[in-house]
């Protein structure tokens, strides 16, 4: 049931007119709880990511059976002897290895995309909130480094800075802080215009105060739910820099280095590539699973729509 009311900017604009009647109700007085809201997909990526932290803190305890190597016992495909998920080519239990290599990407998602984000964050507000020139600065800044594929900047500072995981962190953080810095920035000048940002302006609040007690809170959810889908993408990306030998080194276990080992041995067997790729893809789906999951809690317009 519709009714034409008026346009504060002028004319008239056709308003949805909720009533009592049986079958209609106003969408906010009934709110869904988060649990109605989560989709199985999403409430596995939450106990799934759970599990992977405990994992990560595990791993040092594990690095004997995730490196042990029984060159008797190489390429075994799974529910063989004593190896649930086989081996790899040097023989090391492939079901440690991948445990390994879930902790090692989970590692290496999260302090990317923190790194990303703090970065991303700070110059968005600085680019959204100081001013004309503080704006053309970032924007140059965002618009240069977009102006590349992101994994050929990660190619390059992972080549420049040396392999290994270190280097890996610092080539994602250095090339994913981009995208979020333009998304905060955009947001930045909408709150910007609120009302409380200029009556507090108007009190002669400074700015950093502004920032960090009105614009930083608002920016919360925003940042949650970019940071599950920065985790995914640099899990993605530290497993293709793995692949290519500029990530994880020597034993460490890493998805990307269990798909690079197994890519040389497909015509014996493919199940060290079917495992880690499979685990890998059910990795990212969780995450972005639990991103979507974040965007419909946070997002009002979708609330209301549900």
């Amino acid at each position: 049931m519709t009714e034409m009311l008026p346009d504060p900017h002028g004319g008239m604009a056709l308003t949805p007119a909720y009533t009592d009647e049986p079958g209609i109700r106003e969408p906010s007085k009934r709110r869904r709880t988060v649990g109605e809201r989560l989709t199985l997909l999403g409430l596995l990526g939450y106990v799934f990511i759970g599990g992977l932290g405990l994992i990560g803190l595990l791993v040092p305890s594990l690095e004997d059976r995730m490196t042990d190597q029984d060159l008797m016992s190489t390429l075994l495909s799974p529910f063989a002897e004593g190896h649930v998920l086989g081996t790899d080519v040097l023989g090391r239990d492939l079901l440690w290895r991948l445990i390994g290599g879930l902790g090692v990407s989970l590692a290496v998602g999260l302090t990317a995309a923190a790194l990303s984000i703090l970065l991303g964050l700070l110059l968005g507000i600085i680019g959204g909130f100081y001013g004309r020139a503080a704006s053309v600065a970032t924007s140059v800044m965002i618009d240069v480094t977009w102006a590349f594929p992101a994994i050929l900047l990660a190619i390059v500072f992972a080549g420049w800075l040396g392999p290994g995981l270190r280097s890996v962190v610092l080539a994602l953080a250095l090339t994913g802080w981009a995208a979020f810095a333009r998304v905060v920035r955009g947001e930045v000048l909408s709150l910007r215009e609120r009302d409380f940002v200029a009556a507090a302006q108007v009190l002669g609040v400074p700015r950093r105060v502004i920032a960090a007690k009105h614009l930083l809170p608002n920016l919360m959810p925003l940042t949650l739910v970019m940071s599950v889908f920065f985790i995914a993408t640099s899990i993605v990306a530290e497993a293709g820099l793995s692949f290519l030998g500029l990530g994880a080194q020597g034993s460490t276990p890493s998805l990307g280095v269990i798909l690079s080992d197994g890519r040389d041995y497909l015509n014996v067997t493919a199940w060290p590539v079917i495992l880690a790729g499979g685990v890998l893809t059910l990795l990212v789906l969780l995450l972005n699973s639990l991103s979507d999951s974040l965007r419909d809690q946070f997002d009002p317009h979708r609330r209301l729509d549900q």
